[in-house]
């Protein structure tokens, strides 16, 4: 058989593979959709849930994807970012496949989307009431740094027991005369729960608080659900005489559109050696770069 006669038929083959719409089953989208309305109902609170398999491996956003697949519908937009760009691998092919199984528009504007899946990043672009941001989480548990049972942090949870996340932040203070964590930092939900916002930096921490938008946080691997509704108050965990704070950009701007007040990715430059920066959200800078009108 010629090779191009070959290919023919296995194109056939492929278009011929008909999918329900979003992939996942209805009763699986139904079931994730009720564990979502708990998440809003009780911010912060982790909601377990029977995570389902897909065509990518447990910890490469399967959570979020899981999310997504199930609230999308035909007349959203989507838009997938990875640690702010929209052009990475785990973003295009994330984007590629939910596009697949349910035809929907995608875009690189996030004014644009209704829809954003994010890995390790939020739009830097302030977010309405009508979009829904969905976070991949790789570790949905703040406590484990200082609690490896998780039989332990759910009664941790349960009493509100946080006292030992307060030593670990002291101890770090009194350690290296700062709190050490950078991504991942521990933030309090409506005055009650202690939640890990998945490995954004501290840079997009105050986003959380009060926001216009809501925040599904999805853990594929850890089967696991939580949420930020609009206009609830997120907190930073914090000192009286040790403030939080975030990374500090003084002097540097972005050596493709000028910002000086983005959170910036710090390269190297292959050549010359020297320190540049550049935008992490890649939709932002071509926004302010004249690219995108």
């Amino acid at each position: 058989m010629k090779l191009d006669n070959y290919m023919k038929r296995k194109e056939s083959r492929q278009k011929a593979v008909e999918y329900n719409f979003a992939f996942l089953d209805e009763s699986a989208k139904k079931e994730i959709r009720r564990k979502i309305l708990k998440a809003v109902a009780v911010p912060g609170y982790q909601v377990p849930f029977a995570s389902r398999e897909l065509p990518i491996a447990k910890g490469w956003g399967t959570g979020g994807l899981q999310i997504t697949l199930s609230i999308i519908g035909s007349g959203d937009v989507l838009k997938v970012i990875d640690q702010g760009c929209d052009g990475s691998v785990n973003a295009v092919n994330i984007k590629k496949f939910i596009g697949r199984v349910t035809g929907v528009k995608t875009t690189t504007v996030t004014r644009e989307a209704t829809i954003i899946q994010t890995r390790h990043r939020i739009p830097e672009e302030r977010m309405s009431e009508d979009q829904i941001l969905v976070l991949q989480v790789p570790f949905p548990e703040a406590l484990r740094m200082v609690e490896p049972s998780e039989l332990e942090t759910r009664r941790m949870h349960g009493e509100a027991d946080y006292s030992r996340m307060w030593l670990y932040l002291y101890e770090d203070i009194v350690r290296y005369s700062e709190i050490s964590i950078g991504a991942r930092y521990p933030v309090t939900v409506n005055g009650r729960y202690i939640m890990d916002p998945s490995p954004i930096p501290r840079w997009d921490i105050p986003k959380l608080n009060m926001a216009d938008t809501i925040y599904i946080f999805g853990a594929g691997r850890e089967k696991r659900i939580y949420a930020v509704p609009p206009h609830t108050k997120v907190e930073p965990l914090e000192f009286e005489d040790f403030k939080f704070r975030v990374e500090d950009f003084t002097g540097a701007a972005c050596r493709r559109c000028g910002s000086a007040d983005t959170f910036l990715d710090e390269i190297i430059d292959e050549v010359s050696g020297r320190r540049i920066y550049q935008c992490s959200d890649t939709g932002q800078c071509d926004l302010s770069n004249g690219k995108i009108s």
